[in-house]
This record gives structure tokens, C-alpha cells and sequence, in this order.
């Protein structure tokens, strides 16, 4: 399932992605102040192409005092044209830094609840092989009519007992039919995609010289197949970006959880606990946890970087790594926000996204700054935990 630690990597990876857009919309802006200090070509006076050059440099300075508020604008003498133009450059720029909070954060959400559709239809391509092996076997029976034909172990696949499993489990059944998953418009290509990349692999090679594999030996193929051809052919993986174009940040998890759908068809008999993984247990609750980690971090942006200064004086924080700015202000948002979890856990969680997605020092400077500010923060009220989060997990 989408546990909460798959939920912040992908509210940071979108996170990042609004650093970015707001890194463009911001430029958009001083383009568009500087544009609006060009000379007139269709004036009939004459342009003073110096004092024009002039005024621009002074409304972008006027911009960037001005990008958390207004108030030194208001109170600013410069010349009405100028005040204008930047009061129309900053509502631009505020304008598109909404929108693209609101795609992003639409886009995570659809894109997390994506997630059970692709995985599944990893299985289904599986289920797919499976069957055009049972259908080729099929046509070589019909063609040689009373003629004695040896199979050897061409069946294995066709009678995999894990893919058996799932194709009579109630719970797969219904969660491909409630995530409409379907392989209707690929319905020409499994074969031609049995033929070149399922067959001559080496995996499928070893499989087939196997007589009457075990339970075991029939899990080790699927799950050979499924990481090492399914999600490594560069074909298979151009079919699944097509459908998710969050592919290469979801890619990671959908195969894990793929991979967890094929144990889940080995131990179907074993345990009545056994269950079949989905988005999450809780998904409202975790999708609450989702949206508000991203919107959190957003809102108390400003704060944040102040108090990622205040402990980094000796660092200019433009000159910290970009990820690091942006976990150490989701754990801030988080240990703030969140009273029902520990601190320690926000911690070590954001210090794990650190080890994968910044760079090597990342760990440490992420590890000290967030103990150093978590201690303040409690000590003078802004971290307050209450119920499970009060618990010290060290």
C-alpha cells in the first residue's frame, strides 16, 4: 500500500517541481516589467532608451522587496507608472504560482490513486503471457489432429500457479474491475511483446527447463519477469508512461507493489490476513495527510526559511542545496502541524528522503539542524504533541 513515508516523497518531489515553477513565474514577471520599459516604437516623442532602462531596474527592485508584501511599495516614492507596473508584475506572478500549486496539487492526488491501475495492469500483462501461452499451445494441438504432440515445459507458464491463484481470488478480481483495469488496446502487441522480450529472456530460459516447478520456483518466474523485463524494456516502460505521466517518479513504487500482489498470490491459502495491497488502509485520512504536508510547507514557506537562516548564519541559504531547503521545511511543517506524530518520527523519515533525493552530506546537516530546531521549537511552544505523539521513538 502507499505508506506515509511514499506519501512525502511525492508531496517533495511536487514540492520541488513549485519551486521550479515559481523559479520560472518569477522571471516571467521581471520580463514582463522590463517589457513594459521598452521604448514605444509607435510614439512620436522621443524615448529616453537611459532613463527607460532606469525606471526598469528600479521597479524590479521594487518587485523583489516587494514579493512578500506590499507595504514598502505603497509607501514607496517612485514614479506611478512604475508602482503600476510592478503592482501588475506581482499579481501575475502571485496569480500563476496559485495555479500551479493547484495543478500540482491535483495532479499528486490523481496520481497517487493511479497507482493500484498500474500495478495491476503489471499483473495483467503477466496474466496476458500466461494466456497466449495456453492459446499457442491450444492452436498446436488443433494442428496436429491425431498426431502425438510433446509439450515439454511450454506449459509452465500457461499454469503458473501464482497468476492461478490471483485469477481466482475475489479480492483481485474486484480490485481490477474497481481500478477498470484493462489491456484492451494492447490486445495485438502481447504477442509480439511475448515473442521479443518475455521468451528470449534468460529468466523465462531457466523457467522452462523446469519440470513441475514448485509454488516457490512458479513465484521466482513472475517476479524475475516482472522487474527484470516488464519494468526494464524500454517498449513496456514508453506503454505505462503513456498512461501516467507521473511514470518516473511512480515507477519505483508501482513494481513494489506489483511485487507484493504476486506474494499475495503465493500465500492466498496461508492466512486469513493476507490481504491484497491497496492505495492505503485509511486513504481519506492519508489523503488529508497528503494535501495538508504539501499546503503546510507552501503557507509557512517565509517562516521556514527564516528560521533555516537564524541556524545556518554562516550559509547564505540560496547557497544550501535546493532539496535540503525543501525537506527541512516539510519536517518543520510537519512536527508543527501534526500533534499526533512524534517528532523523532518526522525526523528520521525526512533524513531517509535526504540519503535519496539530495546529495551526500545531506544526511548529517539534515539530521543536526532538524534536532537543534525541533528542541526550540518545543521548548517555546511552537511544537506541541499530544496523544501517539508523544511517544519518543528513538
Amino acid at each position: 500500500m502507499l505508506n506515509r513515508r511514499i506519501l512525502r516523497v511525492k508531496a517533495f518531489q511536487n514540492l520541488y517541481a513549485f519551486e521550479q515553477c515559481k523559479g520560472s513565474n518569477l522571471n516571467l514577471a521581471k520580463d514582463f516589467i522590463r517589457e513594459s520599459f521598452l521604448p514605444d516604437l509607435n510614439s512620436m516623442e522621443v524615448q529616453d532608451k537611459a532613463a527607460l532602462s532606469k525606471d526598469a531596474e528600479e521597479a524590479i527592485r521594487l518587485f523583489d522587496q516587494n514579493l512578500a508584501n506590499q507595504n514598502l511599495l505603497k509607501s514607496s516614492e517612485a514614479k506611478p507608472k512604475i508602482k503600476q507596473v510592478v503592482l501588475d508584475a506581482l499579481k501575475r506572478y502571485h496569480q500563476a504560482n496559485e495555479r500551479d500549486r493547484e495543478f500540482l496539487l491535483k495532479n499528486m492526488i490523481v496520481s497517487a490513486e493511479r497507482i493500484p491501475q498500474l500495478y495491476l495492469l503489471a499483473i495483467e500483462l503477466l496474466q496476458a503471457f500466461s494466456k497466449h501461452v495456453e492459446k499457442e499451445l491450444e492452436k498446436k494441438k488443433r494442428l496436429a489432429g491425431d498426431s502425438p504432440v510433446a509439450f515439454g515445459n511450454e506449459l509452465n507458464l500457461a499454469q503458473n500457479k501464482v497468476l492461478a491463484n490471483l485469477r481466482e481470488s475475489q479480492d483481485y478480481r474486484n480490485a481490477v474491475a474497481r481500478n477498470h483495469v484493462t489491456l484492451d488496446d494492447v490486445e495485438l502487441e502481447i504477442k509480439e511483446w511475448f515473442r521479443d522480450y518475455i521468451k528470449p529472456s534468460e529468466p523465462y530460459q531457466e523457467y522452462l527447463k523446469i519440470s513441475d516447478p514448485s509454488l516457490e520456483q512458479d513465484f521466482e518466474i513472475v517476479d524475475d519477469l516482472l522487474k527484470k523485463v516488464i519494468f526494464k524494456n524500454e517498449v513496456l516502460m514508453n506503454y505505462f508512461s503513456e498512461k501516467d505521466l507521473n511514470w518516473t517518479e511512480n515507477k519505483s513504487i508501482v513494481r513494489s507493489l506489483a511485487s507484493k500482489v504476486l506474494k499475495f498470490g503465493c500465500n492466498i491459502a496461508d492466512s486469513e490476513d493476507n490481504s491484497l495491497p491497496e492505495i492505503a488502509i485509511n486513504w481519506d485520512e492519508d489523503k488529508e495527510f497528503f494535501q495538508n504536508i504539501f499546503n503546510f510547507t507552501i503557507e509557512n514557506d517565509a517562516e521556514s526559511r527564516a528560521l533555516i537562516s537564524q541556524k545556518t548564519k554562516n550559509w547564505d541559504i540560496d547557497r544550501l542545496a535546493y532539496t535540503d531547503k525543501i525537506i527541512i521545511s516539510m519536517a518543520l511543517a510537519e512536527m508543527k502541524n501534526f500533534p499526533s506524530i512524534p517528532v523523532k518520527v518526522s525526523i528520521n523519515e525526512y533524513i531517509d528522503i535526504s540519503k535519496t533525493y539530495s546529495t551526500p552530506k545531506s544526511k548529517q546537516f539534515v539530521n543536526g539542524l532538524l534536532d537543534v530546531m525541533a528542541k526550540e521549537l518545543t521548548e517555546n511552544g511552537q511544537i506541541r504533541k499530544s496523544g501517539r505523539g508523544l511517544l519518543d521513538n528513538k
